[in-house]
Formats: structure tokens, C-alpha cells, sequence
């Protein structure tokens, strides 16, 4: 066998399965189920705390744990809503294209710049540790606003939740009510170390009520597997969440 042939290989004769879409059933139920859930306990941790950021940067200071728990909560919550929005835009896309495309579209962009400014809130609690309190809190007034690209994205994230919203109700996807906690999102403040509000907790709150009972029907609709399988499933992923772990903190 030459080179030619194995890099020429041909795929005619491989099944082909038509019922395969990405990110698939369990990926996009367990992303809907537990990143709404993940995004909102962030949220909660941090509400006794003024929303701006030199008392962000206090708080730190004074309850690092609960403030690192809390900023780790939200952005992985942020994180893990990827899948779940990738599967919703596929259930509205399926009678509401052009608005699942743009919603799906606008809403993942405003995730990865929500990302973006999750680093740059690690970095200023690393300053809080570093310079102090003071010192922090100057160099983060005195960088705050300043230019990156990446800002360009905040603004589609707003658009993207209504329309998502607007989709996922004329297509049948949610209820109105279920649509309306949706839409709620679209209000959620973008930016560096900001903290809670009311709305910010009821917006949470709606994406939880919006997508969780979706991600459950999304789960339990086909066959289930067995206990050994789900057994298996779940040490196998607990294992590789450790080796990632020890993998990232090695640099």
C-alpha cells in the first residue's frame, strides 16, 4: 500500500449516519440543563456586593473564596451555554431559520466576548493580591474603557437573546411566557467585574426557567442507556476533568 492510496482512501462503502448533528443529544440537554443553573448560582454568590467595580475588587479582598467560587460559577455557566445554544438554535431552525441562524449567530459571539472579559476579571483579582487594594483599584480605573475589538461584540449578545427569543416562540420551540424569560437575557449588563443586580438575578433566573425543562426533554427524548454505560460515561468524564485540571495547572 502506497501513500497515494492511503491518503486517497475511499469512503463510499462507511454507513452513513443521517441522524447525527452536533452538539448532539447529551451534550446540548446537559449543556441547557446545567449551564442556566451554573450561570445563576454565579450570580447569587455575589449579590450582597455592590455591582461596580472597586467594591468587586473589595469584596475580593475580603471574601476571595466566595468571590473567585462566584466569578468561576458565572463564566463557566457562560462557557458551557455554547452547546446548549448551538441545540436550541437547531430546534427553532427547524420551521425559523433566518432567525435561529442570526439569533444563534449574535448570542454565540456575545459569549465568547462575556469570556474575554472573564480574563480580565481574573487579572484584576490577581492585582488585588499583587499591588493591593488601592494600588489595584487605581490601575483598573485608569485601563477601564480602554480599546479592544472584542467590545465591538457586546452589543450582538442583546440583539441575539431577542431574537432568539422571538424565534424559539413563533416556531413553537417555547411558550410565551417561557420566551418572554428568554428574552430577559438580552438585559444582562456586559462588561468587566460587574456584579449583581435584581435584574441580573431575574434574567438568570428566566434562563433557567426557559431552557432547563428544554434540556430535560431534549435528554429523554430517544432510548436511554443503561447503568453501566451511564456508570462508565461518567467516570470516564470525571477522570478526564481531572486530567485537564492537572493539565492546566502545569502551565
Amino acid at each position: 500500500m502506497n501513500l497515494k492510496n492511503v491518503l486517497n482512501r475511499n469512503t463510499d462503502h462507511l454507513p452513513v449516519n443521517e441522524d447525527f448533528w452536533f452538539p448532539g443529544r447529551w451534550i446540548g440537554g446537559i449543556s441547557m440543563v446545567l449551564a442556566p443553573i451554573l450561570f445563576l448560582v454565579g450570580m447569587l454568590l455575589r449579590i450582597q456586593f455592590h455591582f461596580f467595580f472597586p467594591q468587586q475588587l473589595e469584596a475580593f479582598r475580603d471574601h476571595p473564596t466566595l468571590m473567585v467560587a462566584s466569578y468561576n460559577f458565572f463564566i463557566f455557566g457562560n462557557i458551557l451555554l455554547f452547546p446548549a445554544i448551538i441545540t436550541l438554535a437547531r430546534m427553532i431552525g427547524k420551521k425559523k431559520s433566518q432567525l435561529a441562524l442570526w439569533g444563534g449567530m449574535f448570542v454565540m459571539l456575545g459569549l465568547f466576548a462575556r469570556t474575554f472579559q472573564g480574563g480580565i476579571n481574573h487579572l484584576a483579582f490577581q492585582l488585588v493580591n499583587v499591588q493591593g487594594l488601592e494600588s489595584a483599584t487605581k490601575t483598573i480605573a485608569d485601563l477601564y474603557g480602554a480599546f479592544n475589538l472584542m467590545a465591538t461584540l457586546n452589543g450582538t449578545i442583546l440583539f441575539g437573546w431577542l431574537i432568539l427569543a422571538l424565534g424559539a416562540y413563533l416556531s413553537g420551540t417555547l411558550g410565551l411566557i417561557r420566551s418572554i424569560c428568554l428574552g430577559l437575557m438580552a438585559g444582562l449588563m456586559m462588561g468587566v467585574l460587574k456584579g449583581t443586580t435584581l435584574f441580573s438575578v431575574l434574567a438568570a433566573a428566566g434562563l433557567c426557567v426557559a431552557l432547563v425543562p428544554l434540556g430535560v426533554k431534549v435528554l429523554t427524548d430517544g432510548p436511554m442507556p443503561g447503568w453501566k454505560v451511564t456508570l462508565g460515561w461518567t467516570l470516564g468524564i470525571c477522570l478526564l476533568i481531572a486530567l485537564l485540571y492537572f493539565l492546566g495547572q502545569a502551565g
